[in-house]
């Protein structure tokens, strides 16, 4: 079961707002020059590094401080995968779907992390604690089939050790 983020307020922190307003201050960017658009990426990625994903009030707030269509950041949003509007679990669990993964056993790994937390790809679990993707390619194709969480990689990954993936993810957190 995902949780609904369509339904629910975003709440923006205050203290992140500041630090993004900081970045695209640092940046010395002028306004009326179309090179502003040039910063756009740059300023996703900042923004999608403090918040952990880019909804639409945010995105608001970056069409206005660069003075660009609320329409064209969306549709930058859109087209990379590596950007999301949607939040995301405290352990985002990507597994690789690039070629060697894929044929290696990838989509079964998917599917098991599926069952295993019971919410698809794109969602995320009801705690907020997990998220599920499938991504294109993580360049680690000796390594495949790869599971990525967070920053740390998996290699050589079967179905029987999802159970001890997910459970890394808690000694994760009790360590922290």
């Amino acid at each position: 079961m995902a949780t609904e983020t369509d339904t629910r307020e975003i709440h923006i922190p205050a203290n992140l707002l500041d630090e993004l307003d900081r970045y695209i201050g640092d940046l010395k960017i002028d306004l009326n020059s179309e090179r502003r658009k040039g910063y756009l990426i740059q300023i996703l990625h900042k923004a999608q590094s403090l918040f952990g994903f880019l909804p639409e009030p945010l995105q608001i707030i970056i069409s206005q401080k660069l003075n660009i269509s609320h329409a064209e950041i969306s549709g930058v949003i859109s087209f990379y995968n590596y950007f999301t509007a949607t939040p995301k679990g405290r352990y985002r669990i990507s597994v690789c779907m690039g070629t060697a993964c894929f044929v290696k056993g990838g989509e079964k790994l998917l599917e098991e992390f599926e069952k295993f937390l019971e919410i698809k790809a794109g969602e995320v679990t009801p705690d907020g604690k997990y998220s599920i993707d499938a991504l294109r390619c993580i360049g680690a194709c000796g390594l495949a089939p790869v599971v990525m969480i967070n920053d740390k990689i998996y290699g050589n990954v079967t179905v029987k050790q999802v159970g001890d993936i997910i459970e890394d993810c808690l000694l994760m957190e009790a360590e922290a």
